[in-house]
């Protein structure tokens, strides 16, 4: 990795103004970078956004807007509507943190989200990469947004590295400060630049270097591509017959059904019972399950579950 002090200042600026001019002519039209845009809705984006990709966060997040579209809106929503608005986007407990952020912003900040960067970390469910890229997404501010993307872009066209290591660095984090402009506006540029370059072009997998607007500037390409040299210490997260894949059978059952589902047709859903029971459990301690008397189940046929202990529990989103 190429220590921050070595870049040389007139190879970051041409990053800088190459990056943005692509940008400024490229970028995609996602619906929180429109003109109307509002802190609120930035901060929704970039939470919905995290681990999930774009595709499948842009029509959530429209119908969400559209719904809610002020902090006061929705930390008064009910928890059910929320999980079942959360639709499939994945770590549903994102939402909790979400509402619990949006009441927060009421009762501290009458309802606007702060345009302060220490502010934004004292909200519950923000972190570092979240408060930085309200604050140069949403306000237009200078701030260091460092996320998987921009971490790949240093990695390659500074440094030289096919891909960075798998925690960031206190190395990689002085770097991306050095990089980031000074002045608010080229800041704000610069950080959604490099993230676009690398979500679209410098991709983990597949990247686009013949498309690419720096690959003359790139340090990997000169390099003639090196291996990942970090490549043994990366785990692979499986998905098929994981506690991850339970959870989330659960619950998409929980936010089709129009009132509390039966352990028994939760069994039918997952063929082991123990991780089952292992995974409700889990989700009745992360606030996203209930489990109730079997006597609230009213189903529309009148079936009421019996048998077992197991088969008489039953679950529903939280109200």
């Amino acid at each position: 990795m190429t220590a921050p002090d070595s870049v040389a200042p007139a190879l970051v600026a041409e990053l800088q103004e190459t990056l943005g001019d692509w940008f400024e002519r490229t970028a995609r039209p996602l619906p929180w970078r429109s003109a109307d845009r509002t802190p609120w809705g930035v901060l929704v984006s970039e939470v919905m956004s995290q681990q999930t990709p774009v595709a499948r966060v842009a029509p959530v997040w429209v119908e969400w807007m559209e719904r809610w579209p002020t902090p006061a809106a929705f930390a008064a929503a009910s928890t059910a509507d929320v999980l079942r608005a959360w639709g499939r986007l994945g770590y549903p407990r994102r939402a909790l943190r979400l509402q619990e952020c949006a009441r927060a912003v009421v009762e501290r900040h009458d309802g606007e989200v702060p345009e302060d960067e220490a502010l934004l970390l004292a909200l519950p469910g923000v972190g570092a990469y979240t408060a930085a890229a309200v604050m140069a997404f949403a306000f237009g501010r200078r701030s260091v947004v460092v996320d998987t993307n921009v971490r790949r872009v240093l990695a390659r066209t500074l440094g030289g590295d096919a891909l960075p290591m798998p925690a960031l660095t206190a190395a990689e984090s002085a770097r991306a400060a050095r990089v980031a402009p000074v002045s608010d506006d080229d800041a704000a540029l610069w950080a959604a630049s490099s993230m676009e370059l690398g979500a679209v072009i410098c991709t983990a997998r597949a990247p686009s270097c013949d498309s690419c607007p720096v690959s003359h500037l790139c340090a990997w390409r000169a390099a003639g591509y090196p291996p990942d040299e970090h490549a043994g210490r990366r785990r692979t997260q499986a998905w098929k017959g994981t506690d991850r894949q339970a959870r989330g059978t659960v619950m998409g059952a929980l936010r089709a059904a129009p009132g509390p589902v039966a352990r028994a047709v939760l069994d039918d859903l997952w063929p082991n019972a123990a991780q089952l029971g292992r995974c409700l459990a889990s989700l009745v301690e992360d606030g996203l399950v209930e489990q109730c008397d079997a006597d609230l189940s009213g189903g529309p046929d009148g079936r009421t579950p019996g048998g077992d202990a197991d088969d008489a529990q039953v679950y529903r989103l939280p109200a």
